[in-house]
């Protein structure tokens, strides 16, 4: 029986790939996640960003959609907003 890899990722590179990220509503917040992304992701426009408020406005959400071309990008942008200061949630 041949063991499977359970390090491979059901992704195939390149993909349009989703990044949320959420924090407390603040003037600089969507700027500080589009430098990271554009770290990780130089080729993200950040024109295509997508920005959403909470209901009671305390909270900004904001979406960008990166091409992903690797695991290891990803898992690199994941770790670089979750631990930003600014941000709460990453999903």
């Amino acid at each position: 029986m041949k063991a499977t890899d359970t390090s491979a990722s059901a992704l195939e590179f390149p993909t349009a790939f989703p990044i949320k990220v959420m924090g407390r509503r603040r003037d600089d917040f969507a700027q500080a996640i589009v430098e990271v992304v554009l770290r990780h992701a130089p080729d993200f426009d950040a024109g295509t960003l997508e920005m959403r408020a909470s209901r009671e406005g305390n909270y900004l959400s904001v979406t960008a959609t990166i091409t992903a071309t690797s695991r290891e990008q990803l898992d690199a942008l994941y770790r670089e907003l979750t631990s930003h200061p600014l941000v709460a949630m990453v999903l």
